[in-house]
């Protein structure tokens, strides 16, 4: 199935798998008559375009986040004219198996193309190298251990082994007053205050491993 607003790239699109034997069951031009289609006859995987009708701004992302939930085990290939990627990163939280993301000029390889739907038709994974590197400096650029000095992320990565802090004091060959410093610069930094809900030091180690 086929999600593109532009005319003439739907009608390429089904010409191109047409060709490579490829049943196209639907091919429309906007996200609410995508979800409709699906309604009626799900494919095995769904092309679409980020941006569609009516504001073109994310409405064929938001679309394949919801069939995504709705039918797990859907294949939904991304399109996009420019590296987006927020909106990668948002269609990958909802799950790796049969998810796609390519920017428009790689159509221009038509069989590497096709193989690449197929390949998230079976439940692969297909990322646009370019896209991929921009995921890579996103994640750099907001990863909130950018803030802690070097001292700090060792401290921390200690936390995240469980150590406590005389044992971290032992380690580093410092004072335990030290590593209480270190720890208090963590979670003024981590913006982990004294009224957090759940216990700091977890919420810290959370963290570490998360950005890791």
């Amino acid at each position: 199935m086929i999600a593109e607003d532009s005319v003439l790239l739907r009608e390429g699109l089904t010409g191109i798998f047409t060709r490579f034997g490829c049943e196209v069951v639907a091919a429309v031009g906007s996200a609410d008559e995508l979800l409709r289609a699906i309604a009626r006859d799900l494919p095995d995987v769904v092309v679409v375009d980020v941006r569609m009708p009516p504001s073109f701004h994310d409405e064929g992302l938001r679309a394949a986040i919801r069939l995504r939930g709705e039918h797990p085990r859907l294949g939904i290939l991304l399109l996009s004219q420019f590296v987006e990627a927020a909106a990668a990163g948002e269609l990958l939280e909802a799950g790796t198996r049969g998810v796609g993301y390519l920017l428009k000029d790689r159509i221009g390889a038509i069989s590497q193309f096709v193989e690449a739907v197929r390949e998230v038709a079976a439940g692969g994974t297909v990322i646009d190298p370019d896209v991929v590197h921009q995921l890579l400096v996103h994640h750099r650029a907001h990863d909130p251990l950018n803030a802690l000095s070097p001292r700090e992320r060792e401290v921390l990565a200690l936390v995240a082994e469980g150590r406590s802090n005389s044992a971290i004091a032992q380690r580093l060959y410092v004072s335990e007053a030290a590593v209480a410093k270190h720890v208090t610069g963590v979670y003024t930094k981590l913006n982990l205050g004294p009224d957090a809900d759940d216990h700091r030091r977890v919420l810290a180690a959370l963290t570490f491993l998360r950005s890791r």
